[in-house]
C-alpha cells in the first residue's frame, strides 16, 4: 500500500498529487491523509472517477482516505480508463478577462485564478490557445505568480496571448514575460471559431 500524506496541503495541492499517485501507480490501493473536508471530497470524487472505492476515517482534525481498486485487488490495468469523448471541432480556448476567479474577494479571487492556472498543467490534452484581457494581463507580466506555470504551458504548446490594447492602457508591454501580444480581430477569431470556450 502506498501512503500519501497531504495534511498539511490545501486544494488543489491533495486531489493532483493522489492522481499523479493513481496515474504513476495503476491499480494499487493508495492511502491518502488530508487535513480538510475540502481535501477528502475532492479525492473521494476523483479515486471514484478513476476506478476506485473509499473509505474515509476522521483522526483528529485529519481525514484518512483508503483508496481501493473496485475489483478488490491489486491489478496491471489503467484506473479510470474509460471511453474517449466524442471530438468537438475547434480549439479550446480559454479566456482570462481578469487576474482573478469568480467574484468576491479580490485577493481570494486571485489565489483561485493561480490555481487554475497551475492546474491546467495537469490537463490532457490541455488548451490550444489561453488569452489574456484587461487585468488579466497581471498574470503574463512582471511580478506574476504563475509565470513559471504559464511557461511550462508555452513549452508544451499552448499558445498564451495577451491584448496589446490592454498591455498599452496599463503601461505593461514593456514588462510582458511569457507569450505573445495579440489583437481585437484575433482575439474575436479565436473566439467565434472555438470548440471549447473557457472563461475560469
Amino acid at each position: 500500500m502506498i501512503k500519501l500524506d497531504y495534511s498539511q496541503h490545501q486544494c488543489p495541492y491533495p486531489v493532483v498529487e493522489t492522481r499523479k499517485q493513481i496515474l504513476a501507480n495503476p491499480g494499487q490501493r493508495l492511502e491518502v491523509l488530508v487535513g480538510d473536508t475540502a481535501g477528502r471530497d475532492n479525492v473521494s470524487r476523483l479515486a471514484t472517477k478513476m476506478g476506485y472505492q473509499t473509505t474515509v476515517e476522521a483522526i483528529g482534525n485529519n481525514y484518512q482516505l483508503q483508496l481501493i481498486p473496485t475489483d478488490g485487488h491489486e491489478k496491471a490495468s489503467t484506473p479510470g480508463k474509460t471511453e474517449a469523448p466524442e471530438e468537438i471541432p475547434g480549439k479550446t480556448v480559454v479566456y482570462c478577462g481578469s487576474d482573478q476567479m469568480g467574484n468576491g474577494d479580490v485577493e481570494f479571487g486571485r489565489i483561485l485564478m493561480r490555481n487554475f492556472l497551475i492546474t491546467l498543467l495537469e490537463l490532457d490534452p490541455l488548451p490550444d490557445i489561453i488569452l489574456f484581457v484587461n487585468s488579466g494581463i497581471d498574470l503574463t507580466t512582471e511580478g506574476s505568480e504563475v509565470l513559471e506555470a504559464l511557461e511550462t504551458l508555452v513549452s508544451r504548446g499552448v499558445d498564451i496571448a495577451s491584448c496589446g490594447l490592454c498591455l498599452d492602457f496599463y503601461q505593461k508591454k514593456e514588462q510582458l514575460q511569457v507569450g505573445r501580444v495579440t489583437n481585437m480581430l484575433e482575439m474575436a477569431e479565436v473566439q467565434c471559431q472555438a470548440g471549447r470556450l473557457i472563461s475560469p
